[in-house]
């Protein structure tokens, strides 16, 4: 009894760092890129990585584009592709500043969000909680050592 108890209240807690039911293998996966980066920013400077990163982003998701689309079909689909792909970028960027600069207790700026995140009653302002706050707890997820900062 004590030990289902255990797990109940595991299970509580693992849904609740994890609102939006993404798998747990997906982070593990951001995990593991992450480690990847830190490593190599510590050698390399995180501008670097971070250029180095985005570049590495851009040619997998243009060849799982190429993958995905009907060759008679990519001319005319490329256009929609990239408003996809940056405005999810976009996105997943305010996130992430809104959050970790919540973490951070940095004031990083009203959030493009702000709207989207007042109508789905998340309590957003200047330095208040934000959906990113959850995923960036529920993945364990680590920034760049801060001394590396060039």
């Amino acid at each position: 009894m004590a030990d289902e108890q255990a797990q109940q209240e595991q299970q509580a807690q693992t849904e609740a760092n994890n609102p939006n039911n993404l798998d747990p293998a997906f982070f593990d996966c951001v995990n593991e890129y992450l480690e990847v980066t830190n490593r190599q920013s510590q050698e390399h400077g995180v501008k670097r990585i971070s250029l180095a990163s985005m570049f590495a982003a851009a040619r997998f998701n243009a060849h799982v584009y190429l993958l995905s689309v009907k060759p008679i079909h990519a001319a005319n689909e490329r256009k929609d592709f990239l408003d996809y792909m940056t405005t999810m970028y976009r996105r997943m960027l305010n996130e992430h500043l809104d959050g970790m600069g919540e973490e951070r207790g940095i004031d990083v700026g009203e959030s493009e969000l702000a709207a989207e995140y007042a109508a789905s009653g998340v309590k957003l302002g200047r330095m208040h909680d934000t959906p990113a706050n959850d995923y960036v707890s529920a993945a364990g997820a680590v920034p760049p050592a801060a001394a590396a900062n060039e």
